[in-house]
């Protein structure tokens, strides 16, 4: 069970109930009025839990699990314990998701503005606003309805914000235009100059960054992640793209729907990526390139050229995977060799 000091649970839910939430198919001769108060690990459920298994890896936690409800992929039922009723889905983890959705709701926003913040007496806010001890909102910013402004957030002048987004703690947000239903994780910085100059032997001279940040409906930004506006042309975050921790997108930059990009990554200025991009882990991408949508880039790659739609790259420079991976083997083979 999650802390219960951090976390609400809902329900009880019935294994049916459970099976409708996760669009999943109950197991054969499993009992629809079963009940269940939770979510769990395999090696911590307890009867009354329901838990997952995503990876085969983990096979034998989940024969050995003592869970009472399970949500696996149809191959995985034969490892499903005895006694234990079996949810059937072709993506489990989805499912789980849906599932442990059902029990811990997003908590309900509790409106009201807090006497230390700072609003200016022009700036817009939707009904149901939740606005925390210390936040500032500039003059003629829109904040649309049931909006929850953290702590200490900043949001400047003309900022334009959806139904329904948050926006954490310590944040500031400039020159942006927001979407719905997008959450702003704590610290991060959207909006700021962007890192442009004209360089010289006589001194670097700035150029104005005169573009905006413009980001989409259903988008996360992680705690710490940085995104400048645009020079001229805005920086843009398409719908439903995840950004992780500690991100840094550059000025100018384009993400297309649904992409996904992993901590410590830096994209640096005028590269657009597709959609469904994915950028794994301290992933740096050169300036000016073009990502193609479905593309995958894995961990600690550096891209220096453009990538195909659909294409995997990983290493540095980034190539094709199966390149990198034939060159990583031929390595071993020579210091096997060598030896």
């Amino acid at each position: 069970m999650a802390d219960p000091r951090f976390f609400k649970v809902a329900g009880p839910f019935t294994l049916g109930q459970l099976a409708e939430i996760a669009g999943a198919t109950l197991g054969e001769g499993c009992d629809a009025a079963l009940s269940f108060r939770d979510v769990a690990p395999l090696n911590t459920a307890q009867a009354d839990e329901v838990s997952f298994l995503d990876n085969r890896k983990y096979a034998s936690a989940l024969r050995e699990s003592k869970a009472g409800a399970v949500i696996v992929h149809p191959e995985m039922l034969k490892h499903v314990p005895a006694g234990a009723a079996a949810l059937l889905s072709q993506d489990p983890y989805r499912a789980y998701a849906k599932v442990a959705r059902a029990f811990y709701p997003r908590p309900a926003l509790e409106a009201g503005i807090a006497t230390s913040a700072t609003i200016a007496a022009d700036a817009v806010l939707g009904e149901g606003c939740r606005v925390e001890p210390g936040a500032v909102i500039g003059a003629k910013a829109e904040i649309g309805r049931r909006c929850h402004i953290g702590p200490n957030v900043v949001i400047g002048d003309g900022v334009v914000l959806g139904d329904d987004c948050a926006v954490g703690a310590n944040a500031s947000i400039s020159h942006a235009i927001i979407g719905s239903r997008t959450t702003i994780y704590a610290g991060a910085r959207i909006g700021q100059d962007g890192f442009g100059f004209a360089m010289g032997p006589q001194g670097h001279l700035r150029v104005p960054q005169l573009g905006r940040v413009v980001i989409g409906n259903d988008v996360e930004v992680g705690a710490n992640t940085a995104i400048d506006r645009g020079a001229g042309p805005d920086t843009v975050i398409g719908d439903g793209s995840m950004i992780d921790n500690l991100v840094q997108i550059g000025h100018n930059v384009q993400l297309g729907r649904g992409c996904v990009v992993v901590s410590q990554v830096g994209i640096s200025g005028s590269t657009r990526l597709g959609d469904f991009v994915a950028l794994g882990g301290q992933v740096g991408l050169a300036g000016h390139l073009t990502i193609g949508s479905g593309a995958q880039v894995g961990a600690q790659s550096g891209v220096m050229r453009d990538v195909a739609p659909g294409e995997t790259v990983m290493g540095y420079p980034a190539m094709p995977a199966r390149a990198f991976m034939r060159q990583f083997a031929t390595i071993c083979k020579l210091l096997k060799l060598e030896k």
